[in-house]
């Protein structure tokens, strides 16, 4: 504005372009009117010639045309004219330039067609208006689409919400995706919807339709909550690509899934009763895994006592069978040496646990008595004096036994009467 000032100095003069008292300029018209009014168009014409002749043509000269100048120079007006385009033209080729951010992706459009994509960031250059347009989307932004509810969890979309499971119960549900735009292009261009994230909203809905629609009620709120929302991602993804949307899905979160609020107490009996049905399943199937093992173990138990014994019994028999065999040959030797051998074990094993002991002397009627029974079974006989008693009746029974030995083979039965009280006085 100061250089159009100093070129047009009278825009400012509330007088310029009529006639002055005083003024030095021959080409005024001394008829002109005099006030206010509109000013001279040839007036201004001349001193626009005059100030572009100055500056292009005249190397700065100010004043009056000299005389027979024939009127303003067309020359210089086409200098200025050219300059005043130069400089147009310039603004508008840098009017193309313009800055893309980091993270950010430019469209280039020519003529409205797609021409480029540039992700590069910092200063770029397209042809300017209306050559070439461009269009910045942010391509790192992680943007949110809820589905079922605007804003918070509260505000249901029930028409979005509630959704038909596969054992025909319905179930309300709310839940976010996050997603990013990877296809500027595409996203731009090829998706014909309003607003652009609504395709994704009409993609995650349809996902998670077929989705509940394949999955049981327990499953959806309980069991594979987790599974549900993978699937549901995968799906919307597959959707979106089929339809060219340029969005990535990130992560798809459910909210809150839950029965309707008309039907929500009698679902939770419901769930109760399941409830009680499992517990006292775990219930019954922990007494089942306390008891079947230890009635598996004393099975066992009894099997192998069982195989204990037999193999016992048949040891003993064996045993049993091979000793007969040694007696009979033994017997076949000595027939009555074994048969008197065979009475004194005998007799040693059925008198052995007798309290009583019995003597034959073999002459005359002398009956040798010894009171083991008093030894061995006082009431108030301590562990001690049973355990002695008991040593004193085997060595009464050897003693009876070496006794008989002596009688049978003719020895003084007073003397062996006498070395037993010796024995037992010990």
């Amino acid at each position: 504005m100061r250089k159009l000032a100093n070129i047009f100095p009278n825009l400012n003069d509330p007088g310029w372009g009529r006639n002055q008292q005083g003024g030095g300029d021959n080409n005024q018209r001394p008829n002109g009117p005099q006030g206010d009014g509109p000013p001279d168009l040839d007036e201004l014409w001349r001193d626009l010639n005059r100030r572009l002749n100055g500056m292009f043509g005249r190397g700065g000269r100010q004043g009056p045309p000299e005389p027979g100048a024939g009127g303003p120079s067309m020359r210089g007006a086409g200098l200025g004219l050219g300059v005043l385009l130069l400089v147009a033209l310039l603004l508008w080729l840098g009017s193309g330039f313009y800055i893309i951010q980091e993270g950010q992706s430019s469209v280039v459009l020519r003529f409205g067609q797609f021409t480029k994509q540039i992700d590069q960031a910092g200063v770029n250059w397209r042809f300017p208006y209306p050559i070439e347009s461009h269009e910045l989307v942010n391509t790192q932004q992680l943007r949110t689409v809820e589905v079922g509810y605007r804003n918070e969890v509260r505000r249901k979309n029930l028409r979005e919400s509630l959704m038909l499971t596969l054992d025909q119960s319905i179930v309300d549900m709310q839940f976010a995706m996050q997603y990013r735009i990877s296809q500027p292009a595409d996203f731009l261009f090829e998706n014909r919807m309003t607003v652009p994230e609504e395709i994704v909203r009409q993609a995650g809905e349809a996902a998670m339709r077929e989705i509940v629609g394949r999955t049981g009620i327990d499953q959806v709120l309980f069991e594979e909550k987790e599974d549900v929302a993978r699937r549901a991602s995968s799906l919307v993804q597959q959707i979106l690509d089929r339809y060219r949307s340029g969005v990535t899905i990130i992560d798809v979160t459910i909210q809150q899934v839950q029965p309707p609020e008309q039907v929500q107490e009698a679902f939770e009996d419901a769930n109760k009763a399941a409830q009680d049905r499992e517990r006292l399943i775990n219930e019954g199937q922990a007494y089942a895994n306390d008891v079947i093992p230890r009635a598996r173990g004393a099975a066992a138990r009894i099997l192998q006592e069982a195989e204990g014994y037999r193999a016992a019994a048949v040891a003993a028999a064996q045993g049993d069978a091979a000793r007969f065999d040694q007696l009979l040959a033994e017997y076949k030797k000595a027939p009555k040496v074994t048969r008197d051998r065979l009475y004194l074990e005998t007799m040693q094993q059925v008198l052995g646990s007798s309290s009583k002991l019995v003597l034959d002397t073999g002459a005359g009627n002398n009956l040798l008595y010894l009171p083991l029974d008093n030894i061995l079974g006082g009431a108030g006989a301590t562990d001690d004096a049973r355990q002695s008693a008991s040593r004193a009746a085997a060595a009464a029974a050897s003693t009876a036994a070496d006794f008989a030995d002596s009688l049978s083979r003719g020895r003084d039965p007073e003397a062996l009467r006498r070395s037993r009280e010796r024995q037992l006085s010990r």
